[in-house]
């Protein structure tokens, strides 16, 4: 169904009020349980630990992402330990020196016996957001994507920054967020520093969106020089459906 009226980003009253205060990306990429229990897994953490986050006034948004076999098997790029991510999780931060409360506030819980044995990491990054693009047929504009109701997420890590523009002409692909990693302790992150990250927040199942993004994919890695790391689609978690998409 086609939404009514203009969309957002079109709307110069609506910028006016705001672009949204997201600046910063916490990513936690890992690999499936090694028990096999990811869905006891999800629903400690979207239950209790997820929740929790948001008393924070730095968090203003999150999102918990997992991948299926159907998932992997249409991944554009999976190179080295990338291949062994199942599990994504994503905090929308104000500024990075929220970083500090976000690691206070998990011993804290720590030390009340509030918290399962973490899914076993492949990387963590924190991001500088950068590029925000939304399809003009989804109205709302892309400072609040992350609040938007996403069906999924193909997710790109790339060396370097590209264009959003062209993931945008793919039908299913309602946005996209690009961020870049920055240099931070490796207390709190272990990503490379420059290499960037991109969100296409989809309206179509996601295995679906992946077939049709691939010859997109293909060409920018070929004519823009980038070189891909991992590319793959994501179905968020189901509250409540712990077992509905596990690895």
């Amino acid at each position: 169904m086609q939404l009514p009226g203009t969309p957002s980003d079109e709307v110069p009253g609506a910028l006016a009020e705001g672009h949204g205060d997201v600046t910063t990306l916490f990513v936690s990429m890992a690999r499936r349980h090694p028990d096999g229990a990811d869905a006891d897994y999800l629903r400690w953490h979207t239950l209790d630990h997820r929740p929790e986050q948001h008393r924070l006034s730095a968090v203003r948004a999150s999102l918990r992402l997992v991948s299926t076999p159907a998932c992997r098997s249409v991944r554009a790029c999976s190179r080295g330990r990338y291949d062994e991510i199942d599990h994504v999780m994503t905090y929308f931060f104000t500024d990075p020196g929220g970083m500090e409360p976000f690691l206070s506030l998990s011993k804290a819980l720590g030390d009340a016996g509030r918290k399962l044995a973490l899914l076993p990491p492949v990387e963590r990054g924190v991001y500088a957001v950068g590029e925000k693009a939304a399809a003009p047929r989804v109205k709302v504009g892309a400072g609040v994507l992350p609040w938007w109701p996403t069906r999924g997420v193909y997710l790109l890590l790339e060396s370097a920054a590209s264009a959003p523009a062209d993931l945008l002409c793919v039908d299913g692909v309602a946005g996209v967020w690009t961020a870049t990693s920055l240099p931070v302790e490796a207390r709190l992150a272990s990503a490379q520093a420059g290499q960037t990250i991109s969100y296409c927040f989809l309206d179509d199942d996601p295995v679906v969106t992946a077939e049709r993004l691939r010859p997109v994919l293909n060409k920018r890695w070929s004519d823009d020089g980038v070189e891909p790391l991992f590319a793959a689609p994501f179905h968020p978690v189901l509250p409540y459906e712990w077992d509905r998409y596990v690895p």
